[in-house]
């Protein structure tokens, strides 16, 4: 895929298109960039609890930082909870006492709230930098949605509360007519089961399904349901051009096709609503 001009990396040429009636995204790195570097404090934090167990005196620190990125990456789209599942089943491997995983989310959170806080402060300031602290061209996406009568949600593996606020400061949840998020009882909310919900209270055919993610999580909800997906590869650092590494992750995911953001709107939608 080109990154200068805009283009739509076609992936699985068949999937029928055309007729899409409800839409899914997933917020953070698909449409909100105000939590963009979360890596960045989530791989050193879990280095650190990693490097502090008993057993981890004799493996080197970079080892232990690819075995923290690895399995973090590997949750990427999940809720938050399930990373710090697996920290702690990992911290116990080496030896070491685990705290709950609740505990690691919320120092987590405490982390990065420190790193988007500056962010955050903008936006309540001044609504009008939403522009800076989306993907490029995510207005013009979900207007043109909303042109022809497709009904938007939202769901994120952030909390829920996280997500309300953050979507109302970007100016985004007026286009949505249900926000989902992650909540401490992890297990009453997942991506299938906004997917499964949105099916069973309209009665859809998966075709009529469409969804957009830069995660593995979201997109092998909409292909499992039989929808179509759209992996949104998004350089999210340069706000420009495609993330190779998202982008050889959503290819295999089963993605039906790879932009590297929404400045095609026009071209993305011709598309997608071709007969």
């Amino acid at each position: 895929m080109k990154n200068n001009p805009w283009s739509i990396e076609i992936v699985n040429q068949d999937t029928p298109r055309g007729i899409f009636c409800f839409a899914l995204f997933d917020f953070d790195g698909t449409i909100s960039l105000i939590r963009e570097g979360w890596q960045k404090i989530m791989i050193p934090y879990f280095t650190e609890e990693l490097a502090a167990c008993p057993d981890a005196a004799k493996i080197p620190t970079d080892e232990i930082t690819k075995t923290a990125r690895d399995f973090i990456y590997k949750l990427t789209g999940k809720q938050t909870i399930y990373q710090c599942i697996e920290l702690a089943e990992r911290v116990a491997r080496l030896g070491g006492k685990p705290r709950e995983p609740l505990e690691y989310k919320n120092e987590y959170l405490r982390r990065l709230d420190l790193r988007i806080a500056d962010r955050i402060a903008e936006l309540e300031a001044n609504p009008s930098a939403a522009a800076k602290h989306v993907v490029p061209g995510s207005f013009d996406i979900l207007r043109a949605l909303q042109e022809h009568n497709v009904k938007m949600y939202l769901a994120s593996g952030t909390d829920e509360k996280y997500v309300f606020k953050e979507a109302a400061l970007l100016g985004v949840d007026k286009y949505f007519t249900g926000i989902y998020g992650a909540r401490d009882d992890y297990k009453t909310f997942s991506k299938k089961m906004v997917i499964d919900r949105i099916i069973k209270e309209n009665n859809l055919h998966g075709r009529e399904l469409l969804g957009f993610g830069d995660g593995y999580v979201e997109i092998e909800n909409v292909k499992e349901a039989g929808g179509f997906a759209c992996g949104v590869a998004t350089d999210e650092v340069n706000r420009s051009g495609v993330d190779q590494w998202k982008r050889g992750r959503l290819k295999e995911t089963g993605a039906d096709i790879i932009i590297p953001d929404f400045t095609g709107t026009p071209e993305l939608v011709n598309y997608l609503f071709a007969d």
